[in-house]
Formats: structure tokens, C-alpha cells, sequence
């Protein structure tokens, strides 16, 4: 029987603006567009999770206001679970200020809200499962993740941790997870790294990094993915298409790989299609939007 994914994460609004250039300490700009996307990576990855076939629910918090609205709304056309899905009515709604200038060079605000009020307590009403995949990335507290994933832990549930945006964090979540999926930046800030590797040296620090991790995967972007199980090295290919907005990339690749490993597919077929799902997301415009529907992966052809 096919399990759940079940993701403790962030919701956001993300509000973005296009610009001629981005602004200077003091100066004032006119913005020529004005486009409001769902977004928060723990949302958008409980929607790829559901368009691409799993039963999904989301862990995580939102505002009394009219962000937490919109956002309730969307996730739950999504068909995502949301009876997990806290109020925290003296907390805004995590909000994500994007601007975006003529070359496509983007900086971002972001203010948690209510994503940060989230703790331990928080997590101690999830019920798990034998067979679900709890998944959790970084935009929310430690504290809430911990008690997260010892609860999966004691209920026969994996969890995948997506240590992203990178930051600094209790070991201990490291010591809890089954699946760890992250890019190279982040691979390299995990490690203390001082730069990034390249070629064979990048497959030798994969090789003998955080040794207690049963499943590392490194995301290449359209160089695909390198994947460390059991002592073996391999890469999965990636593909090159023509971008169109690569936001959210990352969170499609790790929301329809927890879809599909819960539905049952084993390791190789689930990051062929989280591959196939990613490339196809970054011809679109948009985070939680532009993920793709299971019909969608299963037809596309880079």
C-alpha cells in the first residue's frame, strides 16, 4: 500500500516585482509588473508532491490575513491535506519580496511570520505512518523538525531533509534522516568546504561526507543528480531545456522524488522522473504554479 508525504514547511505569498535594475541604498524605482505567486518552500513541495500523484498533507503555519486565505485556498484546490496547517493569528503570513531585473538577476526579502512561530509543540499533533516520507526543508525552526522527525522515526515513517536555504542547524536533525537532498552550494556549506568541487574531486568528497547518511543526493540542475547509497556513487542524467524561470526548481525535484518513492517506486525510477518533473517546472513561470501534474512528467520529452 502506497504511503503519504507528509512535509513540515514554510508557506509564503511571494510578491514579485520586475525592475529596470535593482535599487541602490536610497534610491526609489518605479516597478514595471506586479505578479503574486504561492510559494514557501514547504508549500511547494506538497504541491509537486500532489500533481504528481501522492497523498500529501502540510505541516506548517499562516496568518489570519489575506495571504493565509489565498494561500489556504490554492493548497487546498491542490487537494493537500491541510488539517495540520496551523493559524497563528498574531503572526503575518511568510512573505517573499522578489525583484527581478532585466537580465533575469533577482534578490529577495524575505519575513517568515508565521512559518517562524512554529515549535515542537506544533509537531506533536502529527500522526504517522509505516510507509510515509516526511519531508523538510529549512524555512522553518529546528525545534519543530526535531520533534518531527523522532515522531516519524518511532513510526516506521523515512524522512528526507532539504537543508535549504542553508543555515545553521542542530546537528541532531542530521542524525534523523533517511534521504538527504541538497545542490552543491549547500553541499559545500554542510561540509566547510571553501569552494565548491568540480568533476572527480566533487564524486571524492560525496564519497566520504557525513558517512552516517544512508542516501545523499547532490542536485546538478540540468546536470541532473549524483546519488551516494550503500558505498556506490552513480549519476542520474539531467536535462537542458530552455528556461524560462528556474524558482521552485529545487522544491519540484524534491516534492515528486517524496511522491514517488511513497508510492512505491524504487530509488533510480523515482530521480529519473523528479529530473524529468524539474525540467519541465523551469519552462514555467512561478514556484508552487508551475509544478507539474503526473500526466505532464509521464508525457514530457526534454
Amino acid at each position: 500500500m502506497a504511503g503519504r508525504v507528509v512535509v513540515l514547511g514554510s508557506v509564503n505569498r511571494d510578491l514579485v516585482l520586475s525592475v529596470p535594475h535593482h535599487a541602490r541604498p536610497g534610491e526609489t524605482l518605479s516597478a514595471t509588473a506586479l505578479a503574486e505567486f504561492p510559494g514557501g518552500k514547504g508549500a511547494n513541495q506538497a504541491v509537486a508532491s500532489s500533481r504528481a500523484g501522492a497523498v500529501t498533507q502540510l505541516a506548517g503555519a499562516i496568518g489570519a490575513d489575506g495571504f493565509g486565505e489565498a494561500m489556504r485556498e490554492f493548497l487546498s484546490g491542490e487537494g493537500i491535506d491541510l488539517s495540520t496547517l496551523a493559524l497563528r493569528p498574531d503572526q503575518p503570513t511568510g512573505l517573499a519580496v522578489i525583484a527581478v531585473d532585466a537580465t533575469g538577476q533577482n534578490s529577495i526579502i524575505v519575513v517568515p511570520g508565521a512559518n517562524a512561530a512554529l515549535a515542537a509543540g506544533d509537531a506533536e499533533m502529527l500522526d504517522f505512518r509505516p510507509g510515509d516520507l516526511v519531508v523538510a526543508p529549512f524555512e522553518v525552526p529546528d525545534s519543530f523538525l526535531l520533534e518531527g522527525f523522532r515522531r516519524a522515526r518511532r513510526a516506521g515513517a523515512r524522512t528526507l531533509l532539504n537543508p535549504a536555504p542553508m543555515r545553521a542547524h542542530d546537528p541532531a536533525l542530521i542524525g534523523l534522516t533517511d534521504l538527504l537532498v541538497l545542490n552543491e552550494t549547500e553541499f559545500a556549506q554542510l561540509t566547510g568546504a571553501d569552494d565548491v568541487p568540480e568533476g572527480p574531486a566533487l564524486e571524492a568528497a560525496l564519497a566520504v561526507a557525513l558517512p552516517d547518511i544512508p542516501v545523499l543526493i547532490l542536485t546538478r540542475g540540468p546536470d541532473g543528480a549524483l546519488v551516494r547509497e550503500g558505498g556506490s556513487i552513480r549519476a542520474v542524467p539531467g536535462h537542458r531545456v530552455i528556461a524560462r524561470d528556474t524558482t521552485g526548481a529545487g522544491d519540484c525535484f524534491v516534492g515528486v522524488l517524496a511522491a514517488s518513492l511513497a508510492q512505491g517506486r524504487d530509488l533510480a525510477a523515482a530521480l529519473t522522473r523528479a529530473n524529468r518533473a524539474a525540467a519541465l517546472s523551469v519552462t514555467r513561470d512561478g514556484a508552487g504554479a508551475s509544478m507539474p501534474r503526473a500526466a505532464e512528467i509521464e508525457a514530457f520529452i526534454p
